[in-house]
């Protein structure tokens, strides 16, 4: 008794394009015309192969072998250039009789650093402009500028000017 009835339903993926004719098909399977649908598929089948032109691939052939010939060239070209390089450094054209200046982040020039105020070096020294204030007040003199040394990105010590009031640089 369970093999008389109609399987499941399935659920599949259908290009766009093609929604609403599967809806059709599916309706008209529904209805009962199993067998008409099916030799209209046929039908509309045989009619897409029929307009498949065979003769297509020879032109695909055809591309083909100008890409390869045109490959060809542009090898045969680059083959050429490197040939030409080569014999150039062989003859030592293009030998280099200057040294090279070797560029090391360490050996950059540099910049002259400018006072700062409490507003402009606090942020370099990774604290407010108030504690700044406050470190330089509680601490020596030499204390401040190890301090401020030990916090600055580049070592730098900065030394505070009562004339100026500004913060300056220790060399």
């Amino acid at each position: 008794m369970a093999d008389d009835k109609t399987p499941a339903s399935e659920m599949i993926r259908v290009p766009t394009a093609l929604i609403a004719a599967v809806r059709q098909l599916s309706k008209l399977h529904r209805e009962g015309h199993t067998i008409p649908l099916l030799q209209g598929l046929e039908e509309l089948i045989s009619k897409f192969d029929s307009k498949i032109d065979i003769n297509n691939s020879g032109r695909f052939d055809q591309k083909l072998e100008n890409l390869e010939s045109h490959l060809d060239t542009k090898l045969e070209t680059i083959t050429k250039k490197l040939e030409l390089i080569e014999k150039a450094i062989t003859d030592r054209r293009y030998s280099n009789t200057r040294p090279r200046r070797q560029a090391h982040p360490y050996q950059q020039p540099q910049v002259e650093l400018q006072p700062r105020t409490n507003e402009s070096l606090a942020p370099r020294l990774g604290v407010t402009p108030q504690s700044l204030i406050t470190e330089r007040e509680n601490k020596s003199v030499k204390e401040f500028i190890s301090w401020s040394r030990n916090r600055d990105p580049m070592s730098t010590a900065w030394e505070w000017n009562d004339k100026t009031e500004l913060y300056h640089p220790v060399k």
